[in-house]
């Protein structure tokens, strides 16, 4: 692994400070209710949000096709779309896994219960499509709402999965691919195509995007293995769960077949005893530092790409992005 600096969200975002007071506003308007009950779980929501690294995604990369000071109603726009797709899949998903915790706070499914949970996700997906209409913005609309389908598409065959236990790189890929590198690839490609770039460049932005989501998710299956004072996640939760990412495919690439069928016997087995003997499988054969390469060379072709960029404040957080994502610790 690369040696970095350490580096915060909160400097990533520094030269973004002015736009994201006006960003906030808008999001807050756009995810309200006149119902005074459902307006509390919607705040609560807003409050409680995670980084925010879609949208400070979709706010650089029109900073980088743009020359405009303010940021447009499209700019705006896009950032919110894509921050509600990502809200409404997270509220989603823990109604699904029966999450009553999410970063170690009450999630919606555990604050509010699940039917309001699921009536929320809805909501705020409704929301989307409203605001997308409202707004006759139907290129930003189209371009975003493609993520939806590929969210839902990379849960579901990643489900089918955790079945047969028949995880190969290719479904793993397809499956990162879909379920979280799609909506950081479309993050920045409707940042430039907000500011109405070429389509070449909003092309080649939702190629920075997609090598920044699939190193994101593998960061995620990696620290999966790490212990949960480190990610305040339990240990282990997706083996737990019969799912095997990358650490242990790499492991499996070590090992005979007879080894690699009763390593996955244990997994499909999931109890204690099963996935301590598993983890220390991955530990042994190497998999966590085998899965470290792989998402360093996600890390450098994105870097890559901004090479062709020329240099600015926009550039640089964009850059630092590349290692925040790298080097995070939960």
């Amino acid at each position: 692994m690369n040696n970095r600096q350490k580096v915060s969200l909160e400097t990533i975002k520094a030269p973004l400070a002015t736009e994201m007071v006006a960003y906030e506003t808008f999001l807050r308007e756009a995810l309200h209710s006149e119902s005074p009950y459902f307006d509390d779980i919607l705040r609560y929501i807003f409050d409680n949000r995670g980084k925010g690294v879609r949208p400070t995604l979709v706010m650089l990369f029109a900073k980088l096709h743009s020359t405009e000071e303010r940021f447009s109603k499209r700019i705006m726009l896009s950032a919110a779309l894509i921050e509600l797709i990502h809200t409404a899949s997270l509220v989603h998903d823990d109604v699904i896994d029966r999450a009553d915790l999410r970063h170690g706070k009450s999630s919606v499914n555990g604050q509010f219960g699940r039917r309001n949970a699921i009536l929320t996700g809805d909501f705020i997906l409704s929301r989307i499509f409203e605001l997308g209409m409202e707004s006759l913005e139907f290129d930003i609309l189209t371009y975003v709402s493609h993520s939806i389908k590929w969210l839902c598409e990379g849960e579901v065959i990643q489900d089918e999965q955790t079945k047969t236990l028949g995880m190969t790189y290719d479904k793993y890929y397809d499956i990162i691919d879909k379920k979280t590198a799609s909506l950081l690839a479309i993050s920045c490609g409707v940042g430039a195509l907000a500011v109405k770039a070429p389509a070449a460049e909003v092309d080649a932005a939702y190629e920075f995007g997609r090598n920044i989501g699939m190193a994101f998710q593998i960061k995620d299956d990696i620290l999966d293995y790490a212990a949960a004072d480190q990610t305040g996640k339990p240990m282990c939760a997706d083996l737990r769960e019969h799912k095997i990412t990358l650490p242990l495919l790499k492991a499996f690439d070590t090992m005979t077949p007879e080894e690699v069928a009763e390593a996955k016997e244990l997994v499909r087995l999931g109890n204690d005893e099963a996935i301590a003997k598993v983890r220390n499988i991955v530990e042994q054969r190497g998999g966590i530092a085998a899965a470290e390469e792989a998402m360093e060379e996600f890390i450098q072709k994105a870097k890559k790409a901004l090479e062709s960029y020329p240099e600015s404040d926009y550039r640089t957080s964009l850059e630092l992005m590349c290692d925040f994502l790298a080097q995070r610790k939960k």
